[in-house]
Order: C-alpha cells, then structure tokens, then sequence
C-alpha cells in the first residue's frame, strides 16, 4: 500500500484526474454488475412455465409468476399477459410499451465505460507529456550536479501517470466488455420470450378464453 501511495505521489498532478476517472468507472461497473445481474433469469425455464400455464388456459397464474419473478423480462411478458384478452395489436402494443420502459434501464450508463477508458488513457498521456516537459525544462535551465536529478524525476512523474492512466483505462474497458455482453443477453432473451410468448397467446386463444382471463 506504500508503495501504491509512493508511485501516485511521484505521479504528480496528473494522478488525480485519473483517479477521478477511475473512481467513477468502478462505481458505473458495480452499479450495472449489480442491476444486470439482479435482472438476469433463467428464460427457458421462464418460457417452459409460461408455455406450461398458457396450454393450461390459467394465465392468472402466469402473471402472478411474472410479478413474483422480479425481472425486466417477466414485467415485459406480464403487461402482455394482463391484455391477453384484447385483441393480438393490443397485447403487441403493450408489450412493445414495456419493454420501451424496461430497455432504456438495461442499457443505461455502461457505455460511459468506454468514454472514461479513453478519458483516463488521455489524461495519463496528458500527464507524461506535462512530466517531461517539467523534466527537460528543469534539466535544461539547472546546473550539472543537478540535472541528473531532475531528469529521472521528471521521467518518473511521467511514467506513472502512463501507467496509471493505462491501468485504469483497462479497467473500464474489461468492464465495459463484460457488461456490455451481459446487456446484449438479456435484450436477446427479451427479443426471443416475448416473440415465443406472443405466438403461444396467439395460438391458444381458445383455450386462454375458456379458462376466462383477467379483463384487460
């Protein structure tokens, strides 16, 4: 720890805008982590469920498993499910306005990552050109006993805000990578259950009718 402490202080003024940046992309990567993952259900289990209570003709049921389920997936099949008994358009529509609600969340501040990537590999480039600057302007206008000196302290400023301007950009792009795959899985999943929960409404109109649905 020390030694981490040692390297920023010799990093100079060009540290801190990267720890800024770094700040700030950890706690983006934790926050998403968190909702993604929260959001995360199993779909074929969730598909094989419905499709089970659909057949079934007890879409009571199934909505009340939705709203158990907690999930973007399930709140979008569920605003489907509660007009089930209106024409297909109108479950189409209200499922299409869900997920209008639910995607945007989903799909909300990972991109920054890859902004505060490049913002934090600039700023450590930023900081090295500053540093030797610093080094060459001090070497140049110092005397000899001095300018060795001088040199390897503008050089060491420089290099640590390289490193630490490429570490934290590292950071947010695997974590812009990592999230950015969980996100595009969940919006497949959604594209493909409500797709499959649609036909099942669709082709089972009769028997969801008989068991008399919820009114819209």
């Amino acid at each position: 720890m020390a030694t981490l402490a040692h390297h920023f202080e010799e990093g100079g003024w060009g540290m801190y805008p990267i720890l800024v940046w770094q700040i700030i992309a950890i706690g983006i990567i934790i926050e998403r982590a968190i909702y993604l993952y929260r959001s995360s259900i199993n779909k074929d289990v969730f598909l094989a469920t419905m499709q089970k209570c659909i057949l079934a003709g007890d879409v009571a049921r199934a909505i009340k498993l939705c709203s158990a389920a907690n999930a973007p997936l399930a709140r979008i099949v569920k605003a489907g499910l509660m007009k089930v008994n209106r024409p297909d358009s109108e479950v189409q529509a209200a499922m299409d306005e869900a997920a209008l609600k639910e995607l945007p969340k989903i799909e909300s501040r990972t991109g920054y990552l890859a902004l505060l990537a490049n913002l934090a590999m600039l700023s450590g480039l930023l900081g090295t050109v500053t540093g030797l600057i610093v080094a060459f302007g001090a070497v140049a206008n110092a005397d000899a006993s001095s300018k060795a000196t001088m040199l390897a302290k503008g050089i060491s400023e420089a290099m640590n805000c390289t490193a630490f301007g490429l570490f934290a950009a590292i950071l947010a792009l695997l974590g812009f990578a990592v999230l950015n795959g969980k996100t595009q899985s969940l919006l497949d999943d959604i594209n493909a259950a409500t797709v499959q929960v649609m036909n099942l409404v669709v082709n089972n109109r009769s028997k969801i009718n008989i068991q008399g649905a919820p009114a819209a």
